[in-house]
């Protein structure tokens, strides 16, 4: 179970993905040894599920993100949650409650680049309906939050 120790150290970590024990230890005021234990805990418990970078794709030529809503027919949900998982250019996918089965986000260096992947999902025979939206402003993205020990 999560503590309030186990918080902070979370807490420190969003702050500074790359900090070390020591660099939590200070920031929290917890001691070196037991911040390492509580993270090594954390990454064994799948609290923590590992240390990223955050690329600014816009700022690498993927200019272009669009959002995709899929209705599927039948029993294809798994295969084609499979198949946009597989693509590197999702950047999310997720099964959703509603009008539609699947949300996905996508990153493209053009429009080309997405009309080429919606083309390719709108001929799949398990894809019974699909909307797509581009993104005219990223307002925020990929971002995560402090978590609150009242929230527990």
């Amino acid at each position: 179970m999560v503590d309030d120790t186990d918080r902070q150290v979370v807490n420190a970590l969003l702050q500074d993905g790359r900090a070390s024990a020591r660099d939590v230890a200070a920031e929290t005021g917890i001691a070196a040894t037991t911040v390492s234990r509580r993270m090594d805990d954390l990454e064994s418990n799948g609290v923590i599920d590992e240390y990223t970078v955050d690329v600014d794709y816009g700022a690498l030529g993927y200019d272009v993100t669009a959002v995709f809503q899929l209705s599927i027919e039948g029993d294809g949900l798994a295969r084609i949650v499979d198949q946009l998982q597989s693509r590197d250019e999702m950047i999310a996918v997720y099964e959703v409650t509603g009008s539609h089965d699947i949300v996905a986000v996508g990153k493209f260096t053009d429009t080309e680049a997405m009309n080429e992947r919606i083309k390719s999902l709108l001929t799949d025979s398990d894809v019974r309906a699909a909307s797509t939206s581009v993104v005219l402003n990223t307002v925020c993205e990929n971002e995560q939050f402090p978590v609150d020990p009242s929230d527990a």
